[in-house]
């Protein structure tokens, strides 16, 4: 289990949704690295899932959910 030393939390667009929520990113790993040498998917816990327009409503939330890397447009860390 994440602790609080390795939770980052994360903003990723993809084209249909906007996910917030948080990944295990060791300290001092960059984000960028980690996206990189993920395998198919990215794990995202305390994941909230929002349509993508500027506004969009909240589509569901979940303790945790796998984002397909192929389908990551942008991610930035916070939120």
């Amino acid at each position: 289990m994440a602790t609080d030393e390795t939770r980052t939390k994360v903003t990723i667009l993809t084209g249909t949704y906007r996910i917030k929520g948080y990944i295990d990113l060791l300290p001092g790993a960059r984000l960028t690295d980690y996206i990189i040498e993920a395998k198919d998917f990215v794990a995202v816990t305390s994941a909230e899932v929002y349509e993508s327009t500027l506004g969009g409503r909240q589509v569901f939330a979940a303790p945790f959910i796998n984002v397909n890397r192929d389908h990551i447009q942008i991610v930035t860390p916070g939120h």
